[in-house]
C-alpha cells in the first residue's frame, strides 16, 4: 500500500525558522511514501512577499527531511523568480530531485494577484506508483484545471484555507474526487494570522468522496493508505469518465 501522511499544525506567521524547526520536529517521526504540508508552511499567507521569498534554506530542509524518512515531502513556499514572486508547490522525492508546481489561480481577493505571478503549467507527478496533480488552494474553486485526463490517481492541495469558507472547502474537497475518480488529499492550517483565522479540516477523501481521514480543529498527524488496485476497479467498473465531454484548455 501507498501511505500519504498530512500535517496540520499552527504556523507562527512571518516566522521562518521557528515554522521550519517546528515542521522537522513533527516530520523526523513519520513513516509514510508522502508528507503533504500547507500553502507557505514556513510563513503562513502573505501577499506582500518582500523579504520571505525561500534563498534555497527553505528547500535543502526539505530534500534533508526527504533524505530521512525515505519519503517525498510536499509543500508551498514563496520564491523570488526574475522580477517576480511565485508560490511554488515543491515535490521533494529522496536523493534531491525536485519538481514543482507554480500556483495557477492566485487569491485576486486577497492581493495576492497583486504581488505574484501566475503559473501556467498543469503538473502531474509520479512517486512509488501513484500518479499525483498538484494544486494550491485557491485552484480548488476551479474544476477545470484539475479535471480528469486519465493521468493522475490522486489530487494534493496544500491551503491556507480560512475558516469563515470551512464548508466551502470540505465540499470542494469531496466534489473533485468524486466528479475526478481520484484520491483527494487536503492539507489545511490551524490557528490564526493577523486578519484571518483556520480551523483545519485537512482531510483525505477517497474516490467515492468519503473521508479516509478528517482532522478537525488540532494539530495532528495522519496516515491514510491509497489502493490503487480498488482505484482501478472503480473506475472500470463505473467508468463516467468514458462519457466526460472533451475540451481544450488555454
Amino acid at each position: 500500500m501507498h501511505r500519504v501522511a498530512i500535517i496540520q499544525r499552527d504556523i507562527v506567521w512571518s516566522s521562518i525558522a521557528e515554522n521550519l524547526d517546528a515542521v522537522e520536529s513533527i516530520i523526523l517521526g513519520v513513516d509514510a511514501d508522502v508528507v503533504v504540508l500547507s500553502e507557505m508552511f514556513q510563513t503562513g499567507f502573505v501577499t506582500s512577499p518582500e523579504g520571505f521569498a525561500d534563498d534555497g534554506a527553505t528547500l535543502r530542509r526539505m530534500q534533508k527531511w526527504a533524505d530521512a524518512i525515505d519519503a517525498a515531502i510536499v509543500g508551498s513556499v514563496i520564491i523570488r523568480e526574475g522580477d517576480g514572486f511565485r508560490n511554488r508547490m515543491y515535490f521533494v522525492k529522496p536523493a534531491g530531485e525536485v519538481e514543482y508546481y507554480d500556483k495557477r489561480h492566485l487569491f485576486s481577493v486577497g492581493g495576492e494577484a497583486e504581488h505574484f505571478v501566475r503559473g501556467d503549467e498543469r503538473k502531474v507527478v509520479e512517486w512509488r506508483g501513484v500518479r499525483y496533480l498538484l494544486e494550491i488552494c485557491y485552484d480548488l474553486r476551479f474544476p477545470v484545471w484539475s479535471r480528469q485526463r486519465g493521468d493522475y490517481d490522486a489530487i494534493i492541495y496544500s491551503a491556507l484555507w480560512p475558516s469563515s469558507r470551512r464548508e466551502v472547502w470540505r465540499t470542494l474537497l469531496r466534489a473533485r474526487a468524486i466528479e475526478n475518480q481520484a484520491y483527494v488529499v487536503g492539507v489545511n492550517r490551524i490557528g490564526a494570522e493577523p486578519t484571518l483565522n483556520y480551523v483545519g479540516d485537512s482531510a483525505i477523501i477517497d474516490f467515492y468522496g468519503r473521508a479516509v481521514v478528517d482532522m478537525a480543529d488540532r494539530e495532528d498527524v495522519a496516515v491514510a493508505e491509497l489502493d490503487m488496485v480498488r482505484l482501478a476497479e472503480f473506475r472500470e467498473k463505473f467508468a463516467a469518465w468514458r462519457d466526460a465531454d472533451e475540451y481544450i484548455l488555454t
